[in-house]
Formats: structure tokens, C-alpha cells, sequence
């Protein structure tokens, strides 16, 4: 039997995403944070309130994951009413394109899911080049706009993998000019990183304006919580789609925990920044790099030999991102602890040579 005749014509041409698990001593190809929370972690698994935790793991989730909200809610300045939970941004994606559908905009290159999940519902994907400085081309956009008026428009900006804040102005027109076409997704999965203004802001300006945030980035990213900010119109709609009891347990309760601890945070996201400088700027002293200004915890460098380079940090134990296929001739860093840098630095070094 050849199961391929059952499978969906969009999902047979439908590459599936790898996450490979490679060995390796300094891990820097995920973009996830250096600082791991295990010792907080573990202190509220261990308290009186932990052990209720794990009492009750025969019963289901909060599926309103009310509490969790209300932290964010806080935080944030937005209403519970105008919050979605998810496991990761990439479920709530997916539910953004189940809800309204396509065809779905977004430039090229940015975060793959947004066509990997696009052609798994089988929908329609419009991918527009970035230009030269890896901004949004404007002017195709607004064409493509125009003339192919997507559902759904993804912005990821800071974008990965270029690691620039897109043009707040571009965006902008892109928000006034599709008030009655589209709606706009702002993914600000790195803005914690970035130096630039959030557009959380504007959503009460705009109806159509989609907020995603994640807290993968920050140093929680095993446990894939993400969660949408909109208007109650939107968050509504996509509730329809979402899965009963999406966010589990432990999830909820540990991030809680964790976000509470705003100044553990805000330390691990200013040591990333500032080690992201000190990286760029020892990468602009090596012969044959050239990296990309990066906004986010990662950073695109260019280089003579790519899959050269790329095998030699792995076998000295660094493990990096070849972007080949995706910006052809460059490597992604992910920003590690001091420690973790120099030995990456040092490793390029001798491999470049």
C-alpha cells in the first residue's frame, strides 16, 4: 500500500521540520537562552505549593489558564479578554491560520513556520523578498496587498534570521493601509532583546493588529508557552479553534513562578544584550566575517566558506546554525553565556584560519 494516495496533495510536497538534536559542548543554534531557571524551578516543585501541584496531575489543566493570564495581564497593561495562551507560538499560528485562513503574506527570510504550517492547512503563501538591508520592500508588499489581499500578514521583528527590527514606519503603513484586507501579526518573540519600541501599544488603535509574544526566548523555552494579545473580537474566533487543556499543568504553574521573578529576569535579558555587543564586536575583528547588527539574542555573520566553517566548529564542540537555503553564505550564533562565547570566538578563529 502506498500511504502517500491518502496523504493531502499539500502535504506530500510538504517538507517536514527538523529539530535536530546534534552532540555537542556548547550548544548556540536554537537561539535559547544561556540561562536556564532550574534552581527556581526547583525550589517551587519542592515547596508545600509544588506538592499540591503534583497531587492533583490526575486532573486536567486550567483550560482558561486563568491565573497565568492574569500575571500577563499585569505585565503587560492589556485585559485577560484580549490574551491567548498556547504551546508555543507555533500552535497559536497554527490557530491564526485555521481561523481566518489565506492566502497568508509574509517576507522571506523570516521564521519558517509561518509557510510550514500555511501549506500544511493548505493554504495559499505569499512570500515577498526582503530588500538589500533586510527591511520590508514596501512597495511589493503593498502590491501584493492590493492585488492578492491576504487574510493574514506575519511580521517578525525582530525578524529571525536576520536579527534587524523591520522599519517601524513600513510596518505602520502596512497596518493603515490593510484596516479592511488584513489582519497584521507582529511577531515579537525577541523584542525583550530589542532596543526598539514594542507595537503592543497600538492595539487598542488598531483592531486588526496582532500581537505574539513567547516566552521561549527568555529562558523557558521547554516549556513551550506563547500567547496571542488582540482584540476580544479576534482572541474570541481563535478560541474557537483552540484545543481544550492546550497548556499544561506544569507549564502554568512554573511560568508563574518564574515571571514573577521580574528582576531574575530583566538581569539574564541585560547580560544577553550586552553579550551580544561584545560578540558583535569581536566578529567584526576576524578576518573573513562580517555579522549583521542583530536586535534579538542571535546574530547572522557572513562568511568565504560556510559549510567549511560550519563543520569546523563542530568538531571543536560548537554547534552554530548554517543558514544555507535561507541566506545562502551565513552562519547563526545564538548569544551564550561569557563562557560560552569565548569558546566559540576562539573555535572560529582557528577554523578561519
Amino acid at each position: 500500500m502506498d500511504i502517500r494516495k491518502f496523504t493531502k496533495p499539500t502535504i506530500r510536497s510538504l517538507k517536514a521540520y527538523e529539530a535536530k538534536q546534534i552532540p555537542c559542548k556548547v550548544k548556540l543554534d536554537a537561539n535559547e537562552s544561556p540561562y536556564g531557571l532550574a534552581l527556581k524551578v526547583l525550589r517551587h516543585l519542592q515547596s508545600r505549593k509544588g506538592q499540591r501541584l503534583f497531587g492533583a496531575l490526575n486532573r486536567y489543566p486550567d483550560p482558561q489558564a486563568r491565573s497565568l493570564k492574569k500575571l500577563i495581564s499585569r505585565y503587560s497593561g492589556v485585559s485577560q479578554e484580549n490574551i491567548l495562551h498556547g504551546n508555543g507560538s507555533d500552535e497559536l499560528i497554527y490557530y491564526l491560520i485555521t481561523t481566518f485562513g489565506g492566502p497568508v503574506l509574509y517576507p522571506v527570510p523570516t521564521f519558517s513556520m509561518y509557510g510550514i504550517i500555511s501549506q500544511a492547512i493548505g493554504e495559499k503563501t505569499i512570500e515577498i523578498p526582503l530588500d538589500e538591508a533586510f527591511d520590508l520592500d514596501l512597495e511589493k508588499i503593498l502590491q501584493a496587498i492590493k492585488r492578492q489581499k491576504p487574510k493574514l500578514i506575519f511580521l517578525s521583528s525582530p525578524n529571525n534570521p536576520t536579527g534587524n527590527c523591520f522599519s517601524s514606519e513600513r510596518i505602520l503603513r502596512i497596518i493603515d493601509f490593510t484596516s479592511l484586507l488584513s489582519l497584521v501579526v507582529v511577531d515579537e518573540a525577541y523584542q525583550p532583546f530589542s532596543s526598539r519600541r514594542a507595537f503592543l501599544p497600538l492595539l487598542t488603535d488598531y483592531k486588526h493588529l496582532v500581537i505574539m509574544r513567547s516566552l521561549s526566548k527568555i529562558g523557558l523555552a521547554g516549556l513551550r508557552v506563547g500567547f496571542l494579545l488582540a482584540d476580544k473580537e479576534i482572541i474570541g474566533e481563535v478560541n474557537k479553534v483552540r484545543l481544550p487543556f492546550n497548556l499544561n499543568s506544569l507549564s502554568q504553574a512554573i511560568a508563574i513562578e518564574v515571571l514573577k521573578d521580574r528582576k531574575t529576569l530583566q538581569s539574564h535579558i541585560r547580560s544577553i544584550v550586552s553579550g551580544r555587543e561584545r560578540l558583535f564586536n569581536e566578529l567584526t575583528r576576524i578576518d573573513g566575517i562580517e555579522p549583521y547588527p542583530s536586535e534579538a539574542n542571535f546574530i547572522l555573520f557572513r562568511v568565504k566558506d560556510p559549510d567549511k566553517i560550519y563543520r569546523g566548529l563542530l568538531k571543536k564542540g560548537v554547534l552554530v546554525r548554517n543558514m544555507k537555503g535561507v541566506v545562502d553564505g551565513c552562519l547563526r550564533v545564538t548569544v551564550g553565556t561569557p563562557e560560552e562565547n569565548r569558546i566559540f570566538l576562539s573555535a572560529l578563529e582557528d577554523v578561519q584560519k
